[in-house]
C-alpha cells in the first residue's frame, strides 16, 4: 500500500501515515489482506478506531471493563490493566493472553507493548506491535472473507457492500458505533485504491 492510500483511507495526517506505513504493510502481508478491498475495509477501520492513526490507548481508564467475564478480566485492576490498546483498541485480559501466546508478545505482563497513549509518543515497537495486533483481530475474527464479498467498483454505501461493511464493523465494534465515519473513510480512500 502506498502512503497515499493508507493517509486517504484512514483519515491520517502526513506524519502518523509515514510512522505506520511500514507497519501497515508489514501486517497485510502477515495475515494475507491483500486485495485493494480488504486493505480498503482494514485501513478504514483502524482510522476509525485510532482517530486516524494517532491513539494508540484508549482514552477512558478502562475501569468500565472491571470484573468483565467476557473478557476474562477477573484480577482487580484489570479493566484498568487491559484497556484498548493498538489500532483496533485490544481489550481485556483475553485478547492480551491470546497475543501473548500467538504473537510471542509479553503483554499480559507489559500491556503497553501494545501501544502508549499516542503514535508520536510510540516508541518503534509500540507502533509495529499496534499494527500486528490489528492484523491479528482482523484475522482472528475472519473479517478477510466478509471484506473479499464487496465489490471495489461498486459505492461502498451502496446496499450489499453497506451491509457487508456494516457486518465488518460488528465484528470489530460488537455494535455500529461510529459507522458512518468509517464508511466515510472507506469512500475517501476508495479512488485511491481503483485509480478512479
Amino acid at each position: 500500500m502506498t502512503q497515499e492510500q493508507v493517509q486517504h483511507a484512514t483519515g491520517a495526517n502526513t506524519s502518523n501515515t509515514a510512522r505506520f506505513l511500514q507497519s501497515l504493510n508489514d501486517t497485510c502481508d502477515k495475515y494475507g489482506i491483500s486485495s485493494h478491498i480488504q486493505q480498503l475495509c482494514f485501513l478504514a477501520q483502524v482510522g476509525h478506531e485510532s482517530g486516524g492513526l494517532y491513539y494508540t490507548e484508549e482514552l477512558a481508564s478502562g475501569s468500565a471493563y472491571e470484573g468483565r467475564a467476557d473478557l476474562n478480566n477477573t484480577q482487580p485492576g484489570d479493566g484498568v490493566r487491559f484497556k484498548g490498546r493498538g489500532l483496533i483498541q485490544i481489550t481485556g485480559r483475553s485478547n492480551y493472553t491470546a497475543i501473548s501466546n500467538d504473537l510471542g508478545i509479553d503483554c499480559v505482563n507489559d500491556p503497553t507493548l501494545l501501544g502508549g497513549k499516542n503514535a508520536p509518543l510510540c516508541t518503534p515497537d509500540q507502533l509495529a506491535n499496534a499494527a500486528l495486533t490489528a492484523g491479528w483481530f482482523w484475522n482472528k475474527h475472519n473479517i478477510n472473507s466478509l471484506a473479499a464479498q464487496m465489490d471495489i467498483t461498486a459505492p461502498v454505501d451502496s446496499s450489499t457492500n453497506l451491509d457487508l461493511f456494516q457486518q465488518i464493523t460488528r465484528r470489530i465494534n460488537g455494535g455500529t458505533n461510529g459507522l458512518s465515519h468509517r464508511v466515510s473513510l472507506c469512500v475517501a480512500g476508495q479512488p485511491y485504491f481503483t485509480g478512479g
